[in-house]
């Protein structure tokens, strides 16, 4: 059987697949040819260099190639299948554990064979569980585990269990590959081929899979890496392309009075930094197409400010504007703050969050639905049904990170067009702001108020416990006030409730017996929260015992010491989040990172990192290095997107050209219409349907 197009091809017809392979390799996602050729290696060992017996050594990863002279079982306790090679200058043992029956019915006296491994010694050299290749009189042309690049492929459990492993899928390839190589059309125009130097698609594939040279198999590497990026970079040219395309948004070209009077009250000077990033959302916002606009700045940048500038903007326009953030207690806070700050601007500002009451919703409700200008803060509950805006101009959306793609774009949705303001505080290399937040424009707040001043941060082991208790009492009698922070994780979520609760208790009885501790933590309800910090930010609390929930937002500027218990298990963001908490004010804070000796390397690494700088944006580079880019985020985000080969760290002369091909691709033909581009869109309309919709492709 023979098709024309071999990327429909069933796999149980291939050679060696047949139709129980075929049925464990669809339930892994591997359904036709074309899922199989797509198939990519994990990684590569080079076995093209033969090493003579009498040149080993041990701990040696190598091949070597020889003649069976004995085979047998040993009759040991365990049993033990080995054979005896030997090359005319040396002798080498290679046993097995498992499967001795089909060992032994496999190696015959008399053969040659090829066998690559790691050497040990044991009375004699030898090889456990060696890779290895039946060469019969010696015919080398036959080896596809030795004597080659050697491509090693993704391992589960259901593969191990079924024997579907890289010799197997090396060997599928070698038969699949030489059928079919010449049948795999070319997607990408000859424009971009010519621009890249790109190798031929079909022998892209083969030297992925059969690589023969070094330099090949780069040539095939680099061009789907290539592929990876320019798949997501063309997805996000169209949004942004089509973007401005659709009915136009809101221009609010009004002057802003409550602004401009913001903007003097203030009892500081804008950084410069601030200033410019204003200076672009005022600009943005003038236009008629709806903004779509990222703001990333470390910790106490002053991004909330110019947030609330934005949405004065809306306001100031007639418009409703809407500020989402992932948790109630930063919600309440924001809502505190912004409230004070608007209240002499005679500015309405609403707080909805999932505990407001149902008297407080229906009220919200109504104000909502009179159409006047309006600023409502709140969580998830923002983006209910029940929650209708009748003027929504301006949607701000706190932490981004924190919310999925479509509960974003729920939120959005609710204003005809409404412009759109995206902030973060996880500082974010731009490689990776380009692979995530590519269809935005990019503001950065790389500045820090002049008042902030760098905190001063310690790794201390448990054992010095006594000594951080005495350090941060000596700190409370001069009036300053002290965060301790115990970590919280889902997965174990009542056990560490419960380690920071009886550590709260241990600490009031204890080293802080005599001061005034209270205790924060996520399972409290909103009015239990609120009350906890507004003593805390009024000074009637002096220790705030808590977990993660005051990782984001809270903004105490006499809080000037941080002491976190079990640094260990917090991510490096999550570290320099936390620590942010302090050093608001003018006064020289301090965060101790309290962890016990045996710590993991990893974990080490992090603690090192936190002492040595302050800077958020190297701490997302190191952080990214120490956990990779896909993990970034965590597990839950949505949209972010996964590469077969690509990093956007690693690969970022990559990920920039591809950027700018598929930009000016989307410049020059909108609607991939061109008959250039007809493979390309055909291509993209298979593979990648649900996100062609996003783009509304013609």
């Amino acid at each position: 059987m023979s098709p024309t197009k071999p990327q429909e091809y069933e796999l149980q017809y291939l050679k060696g697949i047949g139709p129980k392979r075929a049925e464990i390799l669809a339930r892994q996602g591997i359904r036709t040819f074309d899922d199989l050729i797509n198939f990519f290696p994990r990684k590569y060992v080079d076995r093209r260099q033969i090493v003579p017996l009498d040149k080993l050594e041990p701990d040696q990863e190598i091949t070597v190639v020889g003649k069976v002279e004995t085979a047998g079982v040993k009759p040991t306790r365990k049993r033990i299948f080995y054979i005896v090679i030997s090359d005319g200058h040396g002798l080498l043992e290679a046993v097995w554990f498992n499967s001795i029956e089909y060992y032994r019915k496999l190696f015959h006296i008399g053969e040659w064979v090829s066998l690559s491994g790691k050497v040990g010694f044991y009375r004699g050299f030898q090889m456990v569980h060696p890779d290895y290749d039946r060469l019969g009189e010696g015919e080398f042309e036959k080896m596809l585990n030795t004597g080659k690049i050697l491509p090693f492929y993704p391992e589960n459990e259901t593969f191990r269990k079924t024997h579907l492993n890289s010799y197997f899928f090396r060997w599928v390839f070698a038969n699949a590959v030489s059928q079919f190589e010449k049948k795999i059309p070319e997607v990408y125009p000859p424009s971009i081929l010519r621009k890249n130097a790109f190798i031929p698609r079909w022998k892209a594939y083969r030297a992925i899979h059969l690589p023969e040279t070094s330099e090949e198999l780069d040539e095939a590497v680099r061009r789907f890496k290539y592929e990876d990026f320019f798949q997501l970079q063309l997805m996000l040219a169209l949004q942004r392309m089509h973007f401005k395309e659709k009915s136009p948004g809101i221009a609010f070209t009004r002057p802003s009075p409550l602004l401009e009077k913001l903007y003097r009250s203030l009892p500081f000077e804008l950084t410069g930094a601030q200033k410019k990033v204003m200076h672009e959302i005022r600009a943005d916002m003038k236009r008629p197409e709806p903004m779509n606009r990222l703001l990333q700045g470390d910790v106490g940048s002053g991004k909330t400010l110019v947030a609330v500038m934005s949405m004065l903007i809306a306001v100031d326009n007639g418009y409703q504007a809407a500020l989402m953030v992932p948790t109630e207690i930063l919600a309440e806070q924001h809502y505190l703050n912004i409230s004070k700050m608007l209240e002499p601007l005679g500015v309405k500002v609403s707080l909805l969050t999932g505990g407001s009451s149902a008297q407080q919703r229906r009220e919200l409700a109504a104000e909502l639905d009179k159409a006047e200008p309006h600023i409502v803060i709140g969580t998830h509950a923002l983006i209910q049904d029940a929650v209708g805006f009748k003027k929504l101009g301006l949607v701000v959306i706190d932490e981004q990170h924190r919310f999925g793609v479509m509960q974003r774009a729920k939120l959005v949705e609710k204003g005809m067009q409404a412009d759109t303001l995206v902030m973060t505080a996880t500082p974010i290399p731009r490689t990776l702001a380009l692979t995530v937040y590519g269809s935005l424009d990019v503001s950065i707040i790389d500045e820090m108020p002049a008042n902030r001043k760098p905190i001063v941060t310690v790794w201390r082991f448990d054992d010095k416990a006594a000594d951080i208790y005495a350090f941060i009492r000596e700190r409370l009698d001069r009036g300053e006030q002290a965060y301790i922070v115990y970590p919280l994780v889902e997965e174990s979520e009542k056990l560490d409730l419960k380690a920071a609760t009886e550590g709260f208790k241990h600490l009031v009885n204890g080293p802080f017996k005599g001061y005034k501790p209270a205790l924060l933590h996520g399972r409290m309800n909103a009015a239990q929260k609120e009350s906890v910090m507004s003593a805390f930010v009024a000074g009637e609390v002096q220790v705030l015992v808590a977990t993660t929930v005051i990782e984001v937002g809270v903004d105490v500027a006499n809080a000037t010491i941080m002491l976190i218990e079990h640094a260990e298990r917090f991510g490096l963001s999550q570290l320099h989040q936390l620590r942010g908490r302090v050093g608001r004010g003018e006064k020289k804070s301090y965060c101790i990172l309290k962890t016990p000796y045996n710590i993991g390397e990893v974990a080490q690494q992090r603690m090192k990192i936190m002492t040595e700088t302050n800077d958020g944006f190297i701490i997302a580079e190191k952080d990214l290095e120490l956990r990779g880019w896909g993990d970034f985020f965590g597990t839950k985000q949505s949209g972010i997107p996964r590469f077969k080969l690509a990093n956007p760290i690693a690969d970022r002369d990559i990920l920039e050209t591809a950027r700018q091909d598929a930009f000016e691709l989307v410049q020059a033909d909108p609607f991939l219409r061109s008959p250039e581009n007809a493979p390309l869109t055909r291509y993209f309309k298979k593979h990648l349907k649900g996100r062609m919709e996003l783009s509304k492709i013609g």
